[in-house]
């Protein structure tokens, strides 16, 4: 396994502590299934160091006992099971809401997400073992090893979410145990949520009757109207961010791109947070006029992204490229990000739009290849 400091190499970093970093996109969109070194890394806190021999989790279930449970009991005691699920970070592509007024967090391009073959036992089957009755109005609230502003990272998802079968406590990432900086040894996985749901590093959960009084549930992660600040926001009048909204990226050309008259590849993904994509659209002109692209979707993997290509035409002179994505609702996106602008920067699902130039084709009688 390659180190720390070499995955690092990889990704464009954002900050060493917290560790947050994203792949390049070109990267980001060569494989369907993201591979553990290029996945994105969202860290609150240093990186836990654990020992997979001692890790333990402690389980308050419905019946009010505490267990304890060991790496063996999951992989044991419970049936194995992978579920294919993207993971996005809640401010993804906040640069481009940082275009239109300062906002916090991490400046993010559109590659804090990925997608995985996750393995591990379904939290639902834990929690029926430890006598949680379904149906009932109640939380589970994580507790994870590492540490943000001297206490231990905390956030919670509904019953009903925790229950359904697509949400995971994995201990295996593409048919590999995790990389430290994805949770080793075991983490959540709730698809269609945001990132900030999935809680690496579980050392505790327990079933509650109210959402985690922890910082990061209850005050962090909150959408505001775009006439809130930092100074006037109040969490209790915030929206709890859980399910993602419908976005869509364009990962290939990238910004900037120099490229040749003719026929040019576009390539990208689209996500919905728990509908499916059923268009993807595609402009050359800045949205005034549009594209259909071609579809691929895993089979049986309703929580994981739809990559998206298309070959577009462009002449000569300056391109403003932009995608739009539509999902199985008749929903599509907002065309600006200032339609959508809060002083977190969360939630960007605005077209996304690529400037690129092009060049007149060569004089020597050459004709310009297509952009593979």
């Amino acid at each position: 396994m390659s180190s720390l400091a070499e995955r690092k190499a990889r990704l464009i970093v954002h900050g060493d502590r917290p560790y947050n970093a994203e792949p390049p996109l070109a990267r980001l969109r060569a494989a369907y299934r993201t591979p553990a070194e290029d996945f994105y890394v969202r860290s609150h806190g240093d990186l836990p160091d654990l020992d997979p021999d001692t890790w333990r989790l402690a389980v308050e279930g419905g019946d009010g006992a505490a267990r304890a449970l060991s790496l063996h009991d999951l992989r044991t005691r419970f049936p194995q099971v992978t579920v294919t699920a993207t993971l996005q970070c809640a401010g993804n592509r906040r640069a481009d809401m940082r275009a239109v007024a300062p906002v916090s967090g991490d400046p993010w391009d559109a590659g804090a997400i990925g997608t995985a073959a996750w393995t591990g036992v379904r939290l639902g089957d834990l929690l029926r073992a430890a006598g949680v009755t379904e149906g009932a109005d109640l939380h589970v609230a994580f507790e994870s090893h590492d540490r943000v502003d001297g206490r231990p990272y905390g956030a919670s998802i509904p019953l009903a979410k925790a229950m359904a079968p697509e949400t995971l406590l994995a201990y295996a990432m593409n048919g590999e145990a995790l990389l430290p900086e994805h949770g080793f040894p075991v983490r959540a996985v709730v698809p269609g949520f945001a990132g900030v749901r999935s809680p690496k590093w579980l050392r505790r959960l327990a079933v509650r009757d109210r959402p985690s009084d922890n910082p990061i549930q209850a005050e962090d992660y909150k959408l505001y109207p775009p006439d809130v600040g930092a100074e006037t926001a109040d969490p209790a009048r915030g929206h709890t961010i859980d399910t993602m909204p419908l976005n869509a990226a364009i990962c290939e050309p990238e910004r900037g791109a120099a490229l040749r008259a003719g026929r040019t590849r576009v390539r990208g993904y689209a996500v919905s947070g728990d509908r499916a994509i059923v268009r993807v659209d595609v402009s050359g002109n800045g949205g005034r006029s549009w594209r259909q692209a071609d579809l691929e979707h895993a089979a049986g993997a309703p929580f994981a992204w739809t990559f998206w290509a298309v070959e577009l035409d462009l002449p000569p002179g300056e391109h403003e490229l932009a995608v739009r994505a539509w999902d199985a609702a008749g929903q599509t996106q907002p065309a600006l990000p200032d339609d959508t602008w809060n002083h977190k920067g969360y939630l960007c699902a605005c077209w996304h739009r690529v400037r690129v130039s092009v060049a007149a084709a060569r004089i020597d009688g050459a004709i310009p290849g297509a952009h593979d």
